[in-house]
């Protein structure tokens, strides 16, 4: 019985090989493409955004384990086995990493960060007013574990937040608005909007020129979920009116993002490379060890990605 092992860069490869033969020493371990010498044998798949079509000739599979939070990349193969469970990955690791962002960008504009390293440019002296953490309004859209995590920590530190998801959740300190009928609420108290929502049918574009507009004037946007979910014609508009004063974006449609990409040279956009929540494999490799021993006893793996819902 043989695990195997894609990863789309030869050294991160390694990396997770050395960490999952830690945690199950006795289970081989097969990197794509070029060991897998018997596809029939692989009863396990831990992957990153596989070739379409390659799950589908493991005749013998019992379980997909995805090394990121998203699923999107395999939800939308055509050729996906449907009754081979896919499992995302829920790690502390990948978490604390995401929330260490998410609060990063949070006070970058907060504290109006930008205006500063413009002003220390033209080696400007003038101070901006900033209200008190509690007097400023964060949204985090979507409040899964990571949305959840973020939104604690973020109230730790005397935020005043909110949070929407498609079903109500219950955070102690943390607003919580649910459904596309409270979603308009939701964005009229947001000054700072975090998303971290799935990447689904129902939340492609979400980040429109729609929903963005009915935050307050002179709101910020911070997306490290997926690329997809914002519309990049509709942001850079309502950049350029003052409707939205800047953005943090770690996610893009096209990545690595082009180098003629409008947003590289925007001066109300900060762009980081897809960075914020990277799965560490010294942390990722038990979580997913947990869920093949759980397999082995004869138990269902967790947290299993809901087909219809897409997440």
């Amino acid at each position: 019985m043989t695990i195997l092992l894609q990863m789309n860069d030869a050294d991160a490869a390694e990396t997770w090989r050395a960490a999952l033969r830690r945690e199950l020493p006795d289970m081989a371990i097969a990197v794509y493409p070029d060991e897998i010498r018997d596809p029939s044998a692989i009863a396990y798949a831990v992957v990153w955004k596989p070739p379409r079509g390659m799950l589908a000739t493991l005749p013998n599979l019992r379980a997909i384990l995805c090394t990121g939070a998203g699923v999107d990349h395999l939800t939308s193969d055509p050729e996906l086995p449907r009754n081979v469970p896919v499992v995302r990955m829920v790690d502390p690791g990948m978490t604390a990493r995401m929330t260490e962002y998410v609060v990063h960008a949070v006070l970058h504009h907060h504290r109006r960060m930008r205006e500063y390293t413009a002003q220390q440019e033209t080696r400007t002296w003038r101070e901006l007013p900033v209200p008190l953490g509690q007097d400023r309004h964060v949204g985090i859209l979507g409040l899964g574990e990571l949305g959840s995590d973020a939104a604690r920590v973020l109230h730790t530190l005397r935020f005043d937040v909110a949070g929407w998801s498609a079903t109500r959740k219950h955070l102690d300190g943390v607003a919580s608005f649910a459904g596309n009928a409270e979603l308009s609420a939701f964005l009229a108290r947001t000054e700072i909007l975090v998303c971290l929502l799935p990447l689904t049918g129902t939340t492609r574009g979400i980040l429109n020129r729609d929903v963005l507009g009915r935050l307050p004037a002179g709101a910020c946007l911070i997306n490290a979920a997926r690329g997809a979910l914002l519309v990049e014609s509709d942001l850079l508009h309502l950049l350029s009116t003052g409707r939205i004063a800047e953005a943090t974006l770690d996610v893009f449609h096209e990545e690595p993002l082009p180098d003629t990409h409008p947003f590289w040279g925007h001066p109300r956009i900060r762009v980081t490379p897809h960075v914020a929540s990277a799965t560490p494999p010294e942390t990722a490799a038990a979580r997913i060890a947990e869920n093949v021993r759980a397999m082995q006893a004869g138990h269902r793996p967790w947290p299993i990605v809901d087909m219809a819902e897409g997440y």
